[in-house]
């Protein structure tokens, strides 16, 4: 069995992530790190786990810690790198869910984050865990930097068209839509009910995080500089990334020439499906699942694919991918403990 921390256990993500271990066949959970519920059984905090798992929270405890196999770092953005190397010392394996291990150049995320990064070293030896992309570095990895959820939603939806040089490097234009669980467990007035039922809103146009992470690995899949337009949305709804992008082509296509590019593209990927041609994704298929859904229409007046991507950002957005992560990582079947249908409803 494998032995599991989980430091961060009581914000959406790692409680979303205990759930999913709970039931993984493999893993045993030995350690669940929580301040502010020090004392407290997650059953107590999550009403949901009574008769399921009565363990209790505690502060972080290095030594208790140790004797796991690997511990998720579900921490805010700048904690986790003050942890890290500490468990990277005491000989763990650390799949981090925040924002500070997922850069190849410090001085982007200093751009970004607008701070220093206080262990440039393990950030250079971090790899960045989009497991469709990076599953051989992934394996024998020390620590692994899990995506953002807009991240991986329109990296997976783009990457076919970047990597096989049909596409226009200039003008990618990324529309994308969260629900209100992508800002966290939070008190803040901007995520209670009022304010967000029945209501859209942008935020953080062309300055928002991620947009870094999606240039770093289209880059990558491109062999160029790549440079979006990104727009995020807080949507009505609890879960769920809907990301639309355009793409100009060099030449013209058809859409069942760019669906058939992305279904051989993604041939080998349980967790990614393609729809057919006039078939579009809705978050209510992929809520509460490790799935990604995208559609492609080309199209033909503008020459310009439009992609639809869609995840669950609590899921394959985060605690899902981790343990898709952790299954690579210990040599099991990917799929292990993730294999479940979406809720739907």
């Amino acid at each position: 069995m494998i032995k599991v921390a989980v430091l961060g256990a009581t914000g959406y993500a790692g409680i979303e992530l205990v759930r999913i271990l709970s039931n993984h066949p493999d893993v045993s959970i030995e350690f669940l790190g929580s301040h502010s519920f020090d004392g407290q059984k997650i059953s107590e905090v999550y009403k949901n786990f009574v008769h399921i798992l009565d363990k209790e929270c505690k502060e972080l405890d290095l030594d208790e810690v140790a004797k796991c196999d690997v511990a998720f770092t579900a921490l805010p953005h700048g904690a986790s790198k003050t942890v890290i190397p500490q468990l990277i010392e005491k000989g763990l394996k650390v799949i981090d869910l925040s924002g500070d291990f997922r850069y190849d150049d410090i001085s982007v995320y200093e751009k970004w984050y607008g701070e220093e990064h206080s262990s440039p070293e393990l950030l250079e030896e971090s790899v960045y865990g989009l497991c469709e992309l990076h599953r051989d570095k992934i394996k024998n990895a020390r620590l692994i930097g899990n995506p953002g959820c807009y991240t991986t939603c329109s990296i997976l939806g783009a990457a076919p068209l970047l990597a096989s040089g049909l596409a226009e490097s200039k003008n990618i234009i990324v529309d994308a839509k969260s629900g209100v669980t992508g800002a966290g467990r939070s008190t803040n007035l901007a995520y209670s009910f009022c304010e967000c039922t029945e209501n859209t809103k942008a935020y953080k146009i062309a300055t928002h995080r991620h947009t870094s992470e999606i240039e770093q690995e289209l880059s990558k899949l491109a062999g160029e500089e790549i440079m979006i337009s990104f727009t995020p949305h807080l949507i009505p709804q609890k879960r769920g990334i809907f990301s639309t992008i355009y793409i100009n082509l060099k030449e013209k296509h058809t859409t069942e020439e760019i669906v058939n590019l992305y279904k051989e593209y993604y041939k080998n990927e349980y967790f990614v499906r393609v729809k057919d041609k006039g078939d579009l994704p809705e978050t209510k298929f992929v809520a509460g699942s490790n799935f990604v859904d995208i559609g492609v229409v080309v199209d033909e007046r503008l020459n310009r694919a439009v992609v639809v991507s869609t995840i669950d950002n609590l899921f394959k957005g985060a605690a899902g991918q981790a343990v898709q992560n952790m299954n690579i990582l210990f040599g099991l079947d990917e799929t292990t403990g993730l294999k479940n249908a979406g809720f739907y409803l």
